[in-house]
Parts: C-alpha cells; sequence; structure tokens
C-alpha cells in the first residue's frame, strides 16, 4: 500500500507522543508474527522464550514508562478462533505486563457498530495506519494518513469502538476460554 508520510509505520511506535490506538477486526493473524509461539499453543506446548522477550514488549513499556498510552480494542464474536484463543490468552496478556491496555467488542449478541472499519492504527490523533492483510491473516502493507478530512473517519471508528467495548480483564473474566 502506498505511504503518505514521512515516516514509516514501525518508526511512528517510538515517534508518537502521547497515545497509540489500534483496532483489531480480523478473527486471525496467524500469519503476521509470534508463528511459532501460535503453533507451540496449539499443540499445548509452553511459550518459546523468544515470545516471551519479543521485541514489542520493549516498543510498549518504553513508551508507557515516558507515560505514553498504548491501547486496542478488539472487535470479535464467539466461539472464538484458535488464533484468538491464542492471541487473548498469551499475547494480550504478556503485552499487559509492558503496560499496554486491551478493550473488547464483543459482537455476538449485537450488531457491530462499525462494520466497515479497517485494522488500523491512530497516532496521537494526527496519523493513521490503515493496515491490509490477506484472506489468511498475513500482513500485507499499510497505508499511511495524515490529512484531516481522512482521519475524522479513524477517530470515529475509535470513539465508536471505546464507547461499547469493556476492558479485556473484564469481558476475559465472563467469556475466557
Amino acid at each position: 500500500m502506498a505511504t503518505s508520510s514521512s515516516r514509516s509505520l514501525g518508526e511512528w511506535f517510538t515517534a508518537f507522543e502521547r497515545e497509540a490506538f489500534r483496532l483489531e477486526t480480523l478473527d486471525d493473524y496467524s500469519q503476521s508474527g509470534g508463528v511459532d509461539a501460535y503453533q507451540a499453543f496449539l499443540a499445548g506446548e509452553e511459550q518459546p522464550e523468544s515470545y516471551k522477550t519479543a521485541a514489542w514488549l520493549t516498543t510498549v513499556g518504553n513508551a508507557t514508562a515516558a507515560g505514553k498510552r498504548v491501547y486496542r480494542v478488539h472487535v470479535l464474536s464467539r466461539p472464538l478462533t484458535d488464533y484468538l484463543r491464542f492471541e487473548l490468552s498469551w499475547g494480550y496478556r504478556r503485552n499487559m505486563s509492558a503496560g499496554e491496555e486491551f478493550f473488547i467488542l464483543d459482537t455476538t449478541e449485537w450488531e457491530n457498530p462499525i462494520p466497515d472499519a479497517p485494522d488500523f492504527w491512530l497516532f496521537d490523533d494526527r496519523v493513521a495506519g490503515v493496515m491490509a492483510y490477506d484472506g489468511a491473516g498475513k500482513y500485507l502493507g499499510s497505508e499511511l494518513l495524515e490529512e484531516d478530512d481522512q482521519l475524522v473517519t479513524f477517530r470515529g471508528y475509535r470513539d465508536t469502538a471505546l464507547a461499547q467495548a469493556v476492558p479485556f480483564t473484564e469481558w476475559w473474566a465472563q467469556h475466557g476460554e
């Protein structure tokens, strides 16, 4: 995908000043990273050491230690896919230890209020990194948008998702598997 920003998506994780918000809409990201950990999860094995010490934990830890907020909402419905069981039980809990916050917008019994929303990161309300995936959950790239008229839509997606989501720990206590 094209990029309109002078920075890459990866560079924004250290460049943002206040908050980085992520909207996740897929049931499967299994081809986008942590493949070995996912396979270990499916096999009932222990978490690989490389997964426990992933670079993402340092990125999040550095940001939150500097007083920045890193948070996300995952739109999902039950029953959970194998991948979602992995992501929520291993990934979210691991990332929470570094200070990342998680919320769940469960559409099992309600209509999705943002059905057309893509996956994206929103940095300081200034830049949206719109992400593309193939049907197997493989990350294909991102397009960075910085124009206010484009960002209004992504701010609206975030605000709607947060207004209807519940904190992950609350959701997990009720629906965790």
